[in-house]
């Protein structure tokens, strides 16, 4: 079966992190027969620290270390890149805005692979917190988010889907297909009732639908959703041994600020399992 993955972006920062994300991503790339192209994505130091008061020498140092990282970057790409045998493009931004450069190339790219946001490293003060938010509530595109305690570099031998009739999980769901065909096992969880009572006659269902495609779920289905679904969510994904979970994005925008639902902040926040996310 033909793969609708073609383009994988990954975003690589200086963070030990970026390590296991790539390899992911090339996993992935070869996995579908896709193309894999790497973003070097960060906030200038010198943006993210207050001024002292010698401020040109202190701004020279920074954009000095943020050379350094940068470099230390490409070379960890160049070496994975050569273990793995596999084809993958580098680039890096121009832009003093991160999120405006990673956005506008993302809309070119099928499935994106990014990072856990807060990750506590001394190197991480070059990537917002709200990077991987961001991205995925502003480009419209689809992204695999990768836990900061690792996982396997081809994530979805089980998989599990939070399903809920809505926008956002249906086009991760769709997003998730060439996945969700090559997995062992596929376990539905939802909550209430899923199944839309507004039309006569046959109705189109997940079910089937994940049949057409050649998957077939196992469903768990509860009465109401609960308050803490996030952390419900979590430990549906232990109990099952799941190693991917696929989920739709929920959030808005105020104030200028793009702002989380709760259980897409929970699992943000505590994710263990890589996260296949569309807003």
């Amino acid at each position: 079966m033909t793969s609708s993955i073609k383009q994988v972006l990954v975003h690589l920062d200086p963070t030990p992190a970026a390590r296991q994300r790539l390899q992911v991503a090339l996993g992935l790339a070869q996995q579908q027969g896709a193309r894999l192209s790497a973003l070097y994505a960060t906030m200038p130091l010198f943006l993210a620290a207050s001024a002292p008061p010698d401020a040109a020498a202190a701004m020279a140092m920074l954009v000095e270390v943020d050379q350094e990282q940068r470099a230390a970057a490409r070379n960890m790409f160049d070496e994975v890149v050569r273990a793995c045998g596999i084809a993958a493009t580098w680039s890096d931004t121009l832009d003093l805005s991160m999120f405006r450069s990673f956005v506008h190339q993302a809309l070119y790219a099928d499935l994106l692979v990014l990072g856990q946001p807060g990750e506590r490293h001394d190197l991480a003060a070059s990537v917002p917190a709200d990077f991987p938010e961001y991205v995925l509530l502003t480009s419209g595109r689809p992204a695999l988010v990768i836990p900061h305690i690792g996982c396997s570099d081809t994530p979805g031998t089980i998989a599990a889907i939070a399903w809920k009739p809505t926008r956002e999980a249906a086009r991760a769901v769709t997003a998730a297909l060439p996945m969700l065909q090559r997995a062992s096992q596929v376990h539905v969880l939802c909550w209430g009732n899923p199944e839309d009572t507004t039309v006569a006659g046959e109705r189109l269902e997940l079910d089937r639908y994940l049949a057409l495609h050649g998957v077939q779920a196992t469903w768990h289905r509860d009465a109401s959703e609960p308050e803490a679904l996030g952390e419900i969510l979590l430990s549906r994904i232990s109990d099952l041994g799941a190693d991917l979970l696929v989920m739709g994005c929920y959030g808005h925008s105020r104030a200028r600020e793009w702002i989380l639902g709760g259980a897409s902040r929970t699992i943000l926040a505590s994710m263990t399992v890589p996260v296949l996310m569309a807003h």
